[in-house]
């Protein structure tokens, strides 16, 4: 017997997911993905794209090239969801299957943040990311800030990194003299649950003359006085921003009845939805650990470790454990890593620091080849 498995995102999580599912269980499974857009890019790239270390062409993955087998992708826009029914509607087609998986990830609200989408830039996305690219060659002084606008927000260290990097950036083409650059981040370190991370990004921007603002979102910006107003009514002069938007659930998700709080809730050992068969995965959920690619990754792989022994008639095997590992770009080809615990201690995550060094630069370049080999077969 074939058991149908309806994967929505083609993101971390979906791909890890569906191909997992095919090599182990093969034709035992007939799983069909679905993602409105027509390639994958991870996450990093889009700093190498903004500033100008990739092309366009380059950071895309297109989804046509998946050959894993037993695997369908289609691109459509998902637009219902019935939890109850594990039954979902497309644009173009309808579904039903023993076993939801979703794996929507979060999408921006540019409009929550007065004045983003006139007088500044948010880099997370692709487009975004390209004009960013397209706008920093004519910022040749003045105030650079790199805000968060809301919480919670993918990729923690993404903020700092795109500090670093502008840095870096400006240093090069000799216009850092001239300009001045502040991270505004809702957390009072960096990365909370690695003082020793915390601790060298904190000193890589006083060497770098780079300023940190703590505990403090970036609420609106002004186009009429070219500032932005932070969440305590503080006014910071800004002459380029580069912000990390409001996360959301996407609609279709919020509408589906799967959400509480504004993310799914799901079982923190096994993903699980409170609708039988449904599962969630990745930055949708709210299980407690960041947003982030490499924790959508770990929990599809333990959701798909759930369906196999299922499918298989073995034991439960162990639930999800809460970890992941996050490089950090320090500028100059150099690169850390933190690997975190979000569950050994509860409410207590740790972190555990690898300074930032060629070596592991090396490393993080592994990463991306790895994971297209597994998820499109090339």
């Amino acid at each position: 017997m074939t058991t149908s498995v309806l994967v929505l995102g083609a993101g971390f999580g979906g791909l890890e997911l569906s191909s997992r599912l095919s090599d182990a269980l093969g034709d035992q499974v007939d799983v069909t993905l679905i993602d409105r857009a027509d390639a994958f890019v991870f996450g990093f790239w889009k700093l190498d794209l903004m500033f100008g270390k990739r092309e366009p062409d380059a950071v895309r993955l297109h989804y046509r090239d998946i050959t894993t087998p037993h695997v369908r992708f289609r691109q459509e826009t998902v637009t219902a969801i019935d939890p109850v029914r594990r039954s979902v509607v497309t644009d173009l087609d309808a579904y039903e299957a023993d076993v939801v998986v979703v794996a929507l990830g979060a999408d921006y609200d540019l409009a929550a943040t007065p004045g983003l989408v006139d007088a500044g830039h948010e880099f997370y996305s692709v487009p975004g990311a390209e004009a960013v690219r397209d706008a920093l060659p004519s910022f040749e002084s003045g105030t650079a800030i790199v805000g968060v606008c809301g919480a919670p927000f993918k990729c923690p260290p993404a903020p700092s990194e795109a500090a670093l990097l502008l840095d870096e950036y400006l240093r090069d083409r000799g216009r850092r003299d001239a300009s001045r650059i502040q991270v505004v981040i809702p957390f009072g370190t960096p990365i909370p649950p690695s003082p020793a991370t915390s601790e060298a990004i904190v000193a890589a921007f006083a060497e770098r003359g780079i300023e940190f603002v703590p505990d403090r979102r970036v609420a609106a910006l002004d186009p009429q006085t070219n500032e932005a107003v932070l969440d305590d009514g503080r006014r910071l002069p800004c002459d380029l921003f580069l912000g990390v938007p409001v996360h959301v659930a996407p609609a279709v998700v919020a509408d589906s009845g799967l959400t509480e709080e504004g993310w799914i809730p799901v079982d923190p050992a096994t993903l699980a939805t409170r609708f039988p068969g449904v599962y969630a995965v990745g930055d949708v959920t709210s299980v407690g650990t960041p947003k982030a690619g490499v924790f959508a990754e770990r929990q599809a792989s333990v959701v798909a470790d759930q369906l196999i022994a299922r499918i298989r008639g073995a034991n439960a095997p162990p639930g999800y454990d809460g970890t992941g590992t996050c490089y950090i770009e320090f500028g100059d080809d150099e690169v850390g890593r933190v690997d975190v615990d979000f569950y050994s201690t509860p409410g207590q995550p740790t972190g555990t620091f690898v300074a930032p060094s060629a070596e592991t630069a090396a490393e993080k370049a592994d990463f991306a080849p790895s994971r297209r080999a597994r998820w499109f077969g090339s």
